[in-house]
């Protein structure tokens, strides 16, 4: 497995080695040991979050305050997403920063997103799969949105979807009322 460290400090790709033949395709996505080498820690799970999106369904950025943060490995299992990582942690040097990373049922890479990053996704494919391992909760209390459409952040996403089509994008309301960074 490849693993490198985004840009934004404390988010890691997964690229696992993807063995195909006639019957299929197979991949180790998570180890734990080279997990823990590369990033200094273990994961712990305490609930998975599956998501099918249509194409244009984009969902976040969302975080958790930190503490207690959470911290998410999140692979696509069908489909293409743009997974993009955005820094929230107050004082840190790379607040606001970004990366984004393509995760398909190609490459089969994996995205780690440690406690105090924002989240977002958008699927490129109708009918697109993500699994999340959460290390917390769903902790309603703690959970923030910020608009990924912010200019201020000016995420580059993609505006045709894997078939070549143009991406109309579909929110959530509670998305769509997010408020940007300055408001932070």
């Amino acid at each position: 497995m490849r693993i490198s460290e985004m840009s934004v400090p404390g988010a890691w790709v997964f690229a696992p080695q993807v063995h195909g033949d006639a019957r299929g395709a197979f991949a180790e996505t998570f180890r734990a040991s080279e997990f823990e080498k590369v990033t200094g820690r273990t994961l712990d799970l305490l609930q998975v979050n599956t998501s099918v999106s249509a194409a244009g369904v984009l969902r976040g950025i969302h975080y958790t305050d930190d503490p207690p943060g959470q911290a998410k490995y999140v692979t696509c299992t069908y489909g293409a997403f743009l997974d993009v990582v955005v820094d929230l942690r107050p004082g840190s040097p790379t607040f606001g920063r970004w990366d984004s990373v393509l995760l398909d049922d190609l490459d089969r890479r994996s995205v780690f997103l440690s406690e105090g990053l924002g989240h977002a996704v958008l699927s490129l494919q109708d009918g697109s799969v993500l699994t999340y391992l959460c290390s917390l909760e769903y902790s309603p209390g703690h959970d923030h949105d910020l608009d990924a459409l912010d200019p201020d952040l000016a995420i580059d996403w993609p505006v045709t979807g894997r078939d070549g089509r143009p991406l109309t994008y579909l929110r959530s309301a509670k998305d769509e009322a997010a408020p940007r960074l300055a408001d932070l």
